[in-house]
């Protein structure tokens, strides 16, 4: 008899595919004996069971890498762990180029991989041949070989996991099917199954493309969408060497495995198939879809043209089955923003089997700690949109997402589908401007402008790419005129009641109890002193506060301030709809300004960081002094009805001052030239402000114990082994993005975290996590002789504690 399922347990995990199946395997190996799993069908149904079972290293980001390489050895010694056969192989994998685009972006790939610990080289064709006989490689440019990667047994390595939890105590019931997740005081509180309910101290949905319906009715946004996924295996074939490396030849959408002395071949094509976005299928576990030979002919002819024997293969199978994907390719984590104890884990984009191990540690230390111990911004579950759960937006975007894993990785590429959704209320003054819009958090911002051209569009590159003078323009604008920026999209949350100030005394670490009319510029900051969000706050009178945070922190930032208002005579609510925000910026905003208002706009009169409400045409505006560009400046605030009239107010006065529309690009070049941090690059949870160069924005002397103090205080004052540095390039050509590795003395000490292109300085600018175990600072950067690495070529940088644009901010608050 099946053994009876208990009543209550610390943690329940929904859906027992690989994923899930590691996470209890780590919360039992943490200690949670009392973890239960709970699976619908069998361990592995769904998608886990027919994923190709590719296991590589190396992902987009530092985190995502670090969890893959976490998997795989995971998954080498897992075996030999539980006695579970997982079927794990370390083969290695090659990539290959067809173009220049696709080898500069390897280059680019492999100096990223030194910089996050990962082997990877550069080899002759000969040896891809030697390696790989069938291919064919007279139309490649380069071939990269990793050879830490590896295959194995998606169904098998889920047993092995299942096993493990179990001999640590956890609990895993099969045919056991979930129907609600329960609450009680805004928290995760149990399951109701078809068996009974359990009742949890938290609960964790990874049921992969169910996912998305069992946390919407608890107001929980997990945007994923299912689509067909396929692949073909072959009988043996002459030239297929057992054991022999992945191929990942993505000029040709496909990837390349040893299945048994045939092969197995599948991809990513550029209009994929979603399905599933009205419901799935009762009795769906291990199903699968008819084959479809027309949607898999672009990866046969591409197949054909590496692997020329295949024309004659006799095929074995045509698997057609159904993943997850979401719309920005990168998976989701993390705690519900708007329900605790409530965690998912879900949406892998078909990378689950690789990313399941790291995710299912990192996940577990998460809920045993409190916090997590890993960046996992950039995949965390609150960088989404509530609307970005709409059926016709994810089907939409999913026909994209899909083919976006294998094509260019373009830096800037923007998606171009599901687009339009969120507009400024000035978008159409924009769209006349000649603007070129990107996406953030579903809203359309400009990126930069082509007055010239009625239809700006991308042209991508890894050099300069077409709208690099267009945005040179919008930046000497900034730095010698004036420019104007439209900002609607960044989160504007009203704080009000008498325990306003409390809450955001606690929260924020710099110092909020300000006379109204008075910004702060500050940090929230988790238990360990990492950052949680970078922001302004702005007193408007003795119970009320404007928080004003970037457009994709929207989401958690909320969140995060609700939490912590709990009981207390405080109520937070996100007015971002009804704001609108542009942003008058450079020496002659000023100018402009005066030109449009009576207020007193002299250093006396509006200081530096000062907020009034001002008239401009017949609006009532709040202007707040402060900057995002490193120049005296406005950020001007008003509801949005009155938005178009402000806008066509400023641009008319603004002609005799040469005022310019500018974009983000723009704004990027500008705040980089200045050091200005960007959260989610130079700055997340696991820096904390003094590591950041922040710590004047730290209220030390605030009679408050602010979440974070007692951690930062234990940095303040001694040497510091992890510090943010600026760093500039002394050859103006070179582009630098993101992650290119940093090296002193030969020695690499850290990556590049964020960059762009410096217009005035005339050179690339950035900054990047220098390491050093006795203590980076001043004396430490001018003994030294630094290099970044820029696709692997080193290039010499200079290197700064300081902006290299007006390090003492004279221009800001002239």
């Amino acid at each position: 008899m099946a053994k009876a399922l208990p009543k209550h347990a610390r943690a329940v995990i929904v859906g027992g595919g690989i994923v899930g199946c590691s996470i209890a395997y780590h919360l039992a190996k943490l200690g949670w004996s009392d973890t239960v799993l709970l699976e619908q069908g069998q361990i592995s149904c769904g998608t886990t069971w027919h994923a190709a079972g590719l296991v590589a290293q190396l992902r987009a980001t530092q985190s995502q890498t670090n969890l893959a390489k976490y998997t795989l050895d995971l998954y080498r010694d897992l075996e030999a762990e539980t006695g579970q056969a997982t079927g794990f192989r370390q083969t290695g994998s090659i990539s290959l180029a067809r173009t220049a685009a696709r080898e500069e972006e390897l280059k680019r790939q492999a100096a990223m991989a030194v910089a996050f610990g990962v082997e990877i080289h550069r080899i002759s064709f000969d040896e891809v041949t030697e390696k790989a006989p069938m291919l064919r490689t007279d139309d490649l440019v380069a071939a990269y070989f990793m050879p830490g990667d590896g295959t194995t047994n998606p169904t098998d390595t889920s047993q092995a996991l299942a096993k493990g939890a179990r001999a640590n105590g956890a609990t895993i019931a099969e045919g056991v099917k979930v129907t609600q997740v329960l609450t009680k005081n805004g928290a995760a509180s149990g399951v109701v199954t078809d068996q009974g309910e359990i009742t949890a101290d938290y609960v964790v949905l990874c049921g992969g493309m169910w996912t998305r319906d069992l946390a919407r009715p608890l107001g929980v946004t997990v945007p994923l969408h299912a689509a067909e996924h396929m692949y073909m295996v072959t009988r043996p074939l002459e030239g297929v060497v057992r054991g022999q490396p992945v191929i990942r030849d993505m000029d040709g959408y496909i990837y390349i495995k040893e299945e048994v002395g045939g092969l197995l071949i599948g991809g990513f094509e550029p209009d994929a198939k979603p399905w599933g976005g009205d419901g799935i299928p009762e009795g769906f576990e291990f199903a699968l879809f008819d084959e479809d030979w027309d949607q898999f002919d672009i990866f046969l002819q591409n197949g054909i043209q590496r692997v020329p024997s295949l024309e004659n293969a006799e095929v074995r199978q045509l698997l057609v089955g159904p993943e997850s994907f979401t719309p920005d390719n990168r998976y989701i984590v993390g705690e519900a923003p708007t329900v605790d104890r409530l965690f998912v884990a879900a949406g892998f984009n078909s990378i689950g089997i690789q990313s399941a191990g790291g995710v299912g540690m990192a996940l577990a230390e998460w809920i045993v700690d409190g916090a997590p111990t890993y960046d996992l911004n950039d995949i965390d579950i609150g960088r989404f949109h509530p609307y970005q759960i709409n059926r016709n937006y994810l089907h939409d975007r999913t026909t994209e997402s899909v083919g976006l894993l294998y094509a260019m990785h373009w830096p800037f590429r923007q998606p171009e589908t599901a687009r339009g959704a969120r507009r400024s209320p000035i978008h159409e003054h924009l769209v006349l401007s000649g603007a070129c819009f990107g996406t953030a958090f579903g809203w359309e911002r400009p990126n930069w402008f082509s007055p010239d051209d009625p239809d700006p569009q991308y042209e991508y590159s890894w050099g300069r790419q077409n709208w690099f003078e267009p945005s040179a323009e919008e930046h000497r604008a900034a730095r010698e005129d004036v420019a104007i920026f439209d900002q609607t999209s960044f989160a504007k949350f009203l704080v009000q009641g008498r325990d306003a100030e409390t809450v955001l005394q606690e929260v924020c670490a710099g110092d909020v109890a300000v006379p109204p009319g008075r910004a702060v510029y500050t940090q929230w900051l988790h238990p360990q002193g990492g950052i949680e969000a970078d922001l302004t706050v702005t007193r408007l009178a003795e119970d009320e506060y404007i928080v004003v945070t970037g457009a994709a922190s929207a989401t958690r930032d909320f969140a995060w301030l609700k939490r912590h208002i709990g009981d207390r005579f405080a109520i937070a609510t996100d007015v971002t709809s009804g704001v609108c925000m542009l942003g008058l910026m450079g020496p002659k905003s000023r100018d402009l300004l005066n030109a449009v208002c009576k207020a007193d706009l002299s250093n006396d009169g509006f200081p530096f960081l000062a907020s009034q409400e001002i008239e401009i045409g017949y609006a009532r505006v709040r202007a707040q002094r402060i900057t995002y560009v490193g120049e005296l400046g406005w950020e001007l605030y008003m509801p949005t009805e009155f938005a178009a009239h402000v806008y066509e107010t400023l641009v008319e006065a603004g002609r005799p001052f040469d005022l310019r529309p500018a974009g983000y690009h723009a704004m990027d070049s500008l705040r980089a030239e200045k050091g200005y941090r960007h959260w989610g690059h130079d700055i997340t949870g696991i820096d904390t402000p003094v590591e950041a160069g922040l710590g004047f924005a730290v209220g030390w002397n605030k009679n408050v114990d602010f979440v974070g103090r007692a951690a930062v205080e234990a940095q303040r004052g001694k040497p510091l082994p992890k510090r943010l540095v600026l760093f500039k390039l002394t050859d103006p050509e070179p582009l630098m993005y993101h992650d290119e590795p940093i090296y002193r003395d030969g020695t690499r000490v850290g990556a590049i975290s964020s960059a762009a292109y410096g217009h005035t300085l005339g050179a690339s600018v950035g900054m990047g996590y220098v390491e050093h175990e006795g203590g980076v600072d001043k004396a430490y950067l001018e003994a030294g002789s630094f290099e970044v690495d820029i696709a692997g070529e080193r290039v010499p940088a200079e290197a700064s504690l300081r902006p290299f644009y007006d390090p003492t901010s004279a221009l800001v608050k002239v």
